[in-house]
């Protein structure tokens, strides 16, 4: 099943330079390289990108494999990306033509590159998250938004949100994988007929999932009310993170990229 392929919200533990960084400079750091993913306007620039999210999977200590394993999903967004910027984009010479299709070299050129920066957006996010406990995700984001509190945002509600999200992605996925396992069991035909078919054979899986989203919501809502949780206020916490030379040398040598990047 593609389910199995999500690597989405799944924390992968280890003891690597990427895993012991502050998650606060792990988030800002992952800014900066999608800004600098996007500044990329040249395959030499597609090139130092590719060879520094190599170098960080290097670092984190991570199969390839399973890096590699997280663009499955998105497959056909890629090639759908590719083959819109392949036909519609106009410019440079022609290299073929039949009836009214056709491609130019700058189509061509921007296709491969289109494709390439979303499958190096999406690698970049997922050592993120690869590389951070939702806990710890939740503590670095709340802290980057904390001044903006003074003026009344929500920066410790939304942190927990997008934690709670990523967190439950995984179980998500594995709840879907049961009743698929179960509906098929009873019969049910997922993988023939036409995209209709296939879409109608979804419904049987859809209903009782979105059920269990809500039911697991409810339960987690009970639960932290029990515990009295009222928010941020007067919170502590097991593990107090700080800066250190790991976080510095990280900063500097995503600042360098992106002037890189900026510069090519």
């Amino acid at each position: 099943m593609i389910l199995e392929n999500v690597t989405l919200g799944q924390y992968f533990p280890g003891d690597s330079p990427l895993h012991r960084m502050d998650p606060r400079a792990k988030i800002l750091c992952a800014v900066a390289l999608i800004v600098a993913i996007f500044a990329a306007s040249s395959f030499w620039g597609y090139g130092a990108m590719f060879l520094f999210i190599a170098l960080c999977v290097a670092l984190s200590r991570i199969n390839v494999k399973f890096v590699v394993k997280g663009l499955k999903p998105v497959w056909v967004i890629i090639l759908l990306t590719f083959v819109m910027n392949l036909f519609l984009s106009t410019g440079g010479d022609v290299i073929f033509r039949w009836r009214f299709i056709r491609v130019t070299r700058m189509g061509l050129v921007r296709a491969v590159q289109m494709a390439f920066r979303l499958a190096l957006l999406i690698c970049s996010t997922q050592i993120l998250t690869l590389t951070t406990s939702p806990i710890a995700l939740t503590d670095g984001l709340e802290r980057l938004m904390r001044p903006l509190q003074k003026i009344g945002f929500p920066a410790h509600e939304l942190a927990m949100m997008m934690s709670i999200a990523l967190r439950f992605i995984p179980t998500l996925i594995e709840e879907t994988q049961k009743i698929i396992k179960a509906q098929m069991a009873r019969g049910a035909d997922f993988e023939s007929g036409n995209i209709v078919r296939r879409a109608k054979a979804m419904l049987p899986i859809l209903v009782p999932l979105f059920v269990s989203a809500f039911r697991r919501a409810d339960e987690l809502a009970m639960a932290m009310e029990a515990r009295c949780y009222r928010g941020g206020k007067g919170r502590t916490r097991m593990k107090i993170t700080k800066f250190g030379t790991i976080d510095l040398c990280a900063a500097l040598l995503t600042a360098g990229i992106l002037a890189l990047e900026i510069w090519l």
